[in-house]
């Protein structure tokens, strides 16, 4: 006799990364919180990123305050939705702490690059020392690139309309905000210090992409020795388990 599996009644659909994790929940709460806030108070000039008052009146903090100040509604409305999207499968995976050092790394980094664009000596890069930069977007551009390199072809709607593989995704932003360069409203270079510090220290420093290559190369010859030795374990094995 043949089983079958009952229809379902309806097609259904699933948007994001499914319930949030612990870390991004407070980061979004933060960021919300900071938000709220700034609409009645002016925090952007003491709180946001502005390279000749960090470096002139030693106001250091701001390399790390400006991730949770936004603009308007919109600006932390995407922003969020983007941490979400991509932080939250990033953490599953890493796990929280190495979650939280990821962000702080690619945030301090896209903050280090507006620093040091600000000092550059060329007219078009001028007023980037004394402009506010405000906004989460160079971590979340961190994210980006950590979720391009573990997930290189699940695909990202482009301008919310076009499916395109995370890796392509990731280097057409890249490009877009390298080509746009200095100037204007959107901060390109912090976008650019988030991408380029977020491979770095994926690609080079210690865990993330490296764990990764170490754990797949252990297990590896792990079950090469098995095979040689005609070893073989009853039951799932410690080195299934994927730790960060």
């Amino acid at each position: 006799m043949r089983r079958y599996a009952p229809r379902p009644s309806s097609l259904s659909y699933a948007f994001g990364p499914g319930p949030i994790s612990p870390a991004v929940k407070w980061i979004i709460l933060a960021n919300v919180v900071m938000f709220a806030v700034s609409l009645f108070v002016d925090l952007y000039q003491f709180l946001g990123l502005v390279p000749k008052r960090v470096i002139e009146s030693g106001w250091v903090w701001q390399v790390g305050t400006y991730m949770f100040m936004h603009g308007n509604a919109v600006h932390i409305l995407f922003n969020m939705l983007g941490i979400w999207m991509f932080g939250t499968e990033l953490e599953r995976l890493w796990g929280t702490r190495f979650f939280l050092r990821f962000y702080a790394v690619t945030g301090l980094g896209a903050a280090a690059t507006v620093m040091l664009v600000g000092l550059l000596p060329f007219a078009a890069t001028a007023p980037t020392y004394t402009a506010a930069t405000i906004g989460a977007s160079g971590a979340l551009y961190g994210l980006l690139m950590a979720f391009a390199l573990y997930y290189p072809d699940r695909p990202i709607l482009m301008f919310l309309l076009f499916p395109v593989p995370a890796k392509y995704f990731v280097i057409i932003v890249g490009a877009m905000a390298f080509l746009a360069g200095p100037g204007g409203e959107i901060s390109n270079a912090a976008h650019l210090g988030g991408l380029v510090f977020a491979y770095l220290y994926l690609r080079g420093g210690r865990g993330g992409f490296t764990a990764e290559v170490k754990y797949r190369y252990l297990k590896w010859k792990m079950n090469r020795l098995r095979r040689k030795f005609d070893v073989y374990s009853g039951g799932r094995s410690d080195w299934d388990r994927h730790v960060h």
